[in-house]
């Protein structure tokens, strides 16, 4: 069954946008009548073979709204209905209308949601489909909806701690090159006129002066060709690994992307074995949720061990990288059958630490930016009073 977008008005002459799902554009006009308004454009959403755009928030909206109707006892087909008719993005409904249909004709609710791999991450996937196996939605949908909000927070955060700080220093620069660009070479005209002598540390911030164009140039030209061979480096996969290593080994910055990670993985992991999922599966759709693919490779080598039979555990502790507590976590966790439990406390964890590390970054940067552009500042004023001072003294 097709969806079809309207544009209606009601009694008050108000227009109405929306979508819906009927066998024809007749049945739709009629369905739209039914609701008490007057269709004025009716046509079939035709959105196959396009890439659909739909922000995470929708997501979270969505999946939330199942979960409470799922928990009220309502008809999966019925909660999709209900929840389209909610929402306001066009492809996110044109996608749960979909979802319906097929439904309707038999369908597994995870299979059909693998047609839309752009819309659900393999693990909103995986984490549907046990639910759907178990009968467990209602459950599965409630965690979801808890775990991609405190996903999206953890996203914030860590967005926060990075962006901040580069306003702070993009701030500093900007008033640096300002000072250098029109306040200095204007004063200093005055004693080159007046024909001063000019101290080292004028003549040097001077240069910077003239050349500053060019001097931010060059910067910005050496930062696209590191960019770029970066990138040409790690498309090789194993090189690719090899500096994400190194990324993790960047004082303070690597153990703060570490951390992350791990919550990001812990998470993951409690709510795919709390779905029902076996241990190996759940670690092989975990993987994927790293974005440091050194981490993902050890991940992957530690459920070769799994399905092998082998204590994967003794893969985690052979890298090194892990903390210890993670390592402690894990390991009770797998060896008393409680990894739920534990890999729910390692998330808790882990977010305490990424705030405290957060706070503590905040808290040192700002100084230490301020003090830097201080000491710049102070340097201008400095080249700006040496002359000034030279001359009076000749005055006298």
């Amino acid at each position: 069954m097709p969806a079809f977008s309207y544009i209606a008005i009601n009694e008050l002459g108000v227009k109405k946008k929306g979508i819906l799902s009927a066998d024809s554009e007749r049945e739709a006009r009629k369905m739209i009548k039914e609701i008490h308004l007057t269709p004025l454009k009716v046509s079939e959403s035709k959105n196959t073979g396009k890439k659909l755009k739909v922000k995470n928030k929708d997501i979270v909206v969505m999946t939330r709204q199942l979960s409470i109707l799922l928990d009220a006892n309502t008809p999966i087909v019925d909660a999709l209905e209900i929840t389209a008719s909610q929402l306001k993005n066009k492809n996110l409904i044109y996608v749960i209308f979909n979802l319906k249909e097929d439904i309707i004709q038999g369908k597994r609710l995870g299979n059909s949601m693998k047609k839309f791999p752009e819309v659900f991450s393999s693990t909103y996937i995986s984490m549907v489909s046990a639910g759907d196996s178990s009968g467990n939605l209602d459950v599965v949908f409630s965690k979801l909806a808890d775990y991609l909000e405190e996903t999206a927070s953890i996203r914030q955060k860590v967005t926060s701690a990075m962006t901040y700080p580069l306003i702070l220093i993009g701030f500093s620069i900007i008033v640096i090159v300002s000072l250098l660009t029109f306040v200095l070479p204007q004063v200093i005209n005055q004693f080159v006129k007046a024909g001063a002598d000019l101290p080292f540390i004028t003549k040097l911030l001077l240069g910077i002066s003239n050349n500053i164009v060019l001097i931010i140039s060059i910067c910005l030209l050496v930062w696209i060709a590191i960019y770029y061979l970066y990138k040409n480096y790690i498309k090789n996969k194993n090189n690719k690994i090899k500096a994400h290593k190194k990324m993790l080994k960047i004082p303070f910055v690597g153990n703060f992307l570490l951390n992350s990670e791990l919550e990001r993985f812990a998470s993951t992991m409690e709510l795919l074995l709390a779905s029902g999922s076996n241990l190996d599966i759940a670690l092989d759709e975990s993987t994927k949720v790293f974005n440091n693919k050194y981490l993902g490779n050890i991940i992957t080598n530690s459920n070769n061990d799994v399905r092998e039979g082998k204590d994967f555990i003794n893969t985690l502790k052979k890298y090194n990288i892990f903390p210890d507590i993670f390592i402690q976590l894990v390991s009770s966790g797998y060896r008393s059958g409680n990894l739920i439990t534990m890999f729910n406390k390692v998330s808790h964890f882990m977010k305490s630490e990424i705030e405290k590390k957060r706070s503590i970054f905040l808290s040192l940067l700002e100084p230490a930016v301020i003090i830097i552009m201080g000491g710049f500042v102070l340097l201008i004023v400095l080249a700006i009073l040496i002359p000034i001072m030279q001359m009076n003294t000749l005055a006298i």
